[in-house]
């Protein structure tokens, strides 16, 4: 019984916020879990932002509805469920995700919800759990599956530890530098050899 664990953005998707923050010209839109370890003041930051230059989840949508998978994702996600079961956990929301799991191909997506008022203000959002990767990754190892993780960021940290197997994928050198003891792959060549190595352990 194998699992295999994904983050979304910056494994099989672009980083959502950045691609938003590019379109509109706001810099501070550009940071991510890649930069700071704490998804509520990065999260509570963000709808800050949003507010102050009247933005609301219309606008996100329509950056959302152009983007795409990463190159290969969609080949690298197919090949991995024809031989495990995988699971996609995340810190996006299920108002941005839909899109992109389309094109996917409707994998398993665990995340959270937003508040959206009527006019489209995106006022609060509601985390599934606190800290819910690692948590699902326990769970998921309290049903007797091995279980191997894979993310980019700070937020993923906690779940490739929880698992029987972590690595990171194209993470930033400040991740690298302060979680040597994962593996870090570049491709998902790369990345589907350390799963593939880690679930042949009985």
């Amino acid at each position: 019984m194998k699992i295999v664990c994904l983050d979304l953005e910056g494994v099989l998707v672009p980083e959502i916020w950045i691609d938003f923050a590019e379109l509109t010209g706001i810099d501070e839109l550009r940071a991510t879990t890649r930069d700071v370890p704490d998804y509520d003041e990065l999260m509570r930051f963000r709808l800050d932002v949003l507010a102050r230059n009247g933005l609301g989840l219309p606008d996100i949508e329509r950056v959302i509805a152009d983007m795409a998978p990463l190159e290969g994702a969609r080949a690298f996600l197919d090949e991995l469920r024809e031989r495990y079961q995988v699971v996609i956990l995340s810190d996006t929301f299920y108002e941005f995700a839909r899109p992109l799991m389309r094109q996917l191909g409707w994998p398993t997506l665990f995340c959270h919800e937003l508040g959206v008022a009527g006019d489209g203000r995106i006022t609060d959002y509601r985390l599934r759990l606190a800290d819910h990767k690692r948590r699902s990754v326990e769970a998921f190892r309290g049903l007797n599956f091995r279980t191997v993780a894979a993310g980019d960021s700070y937020n993923d940290t906690s779940m490739l530890g929880a698992a029987h197997a972590g690595i990171l994928f194209r993470p930033p050198q400040n991740v690298i530098d302060e979680f040597p003891q994962f593996p870090v792959a570049t491709d998902y060549d790369g990345l589907a050899g350390n799963i593939h190595q880690a679930l042949a352990t009985d």
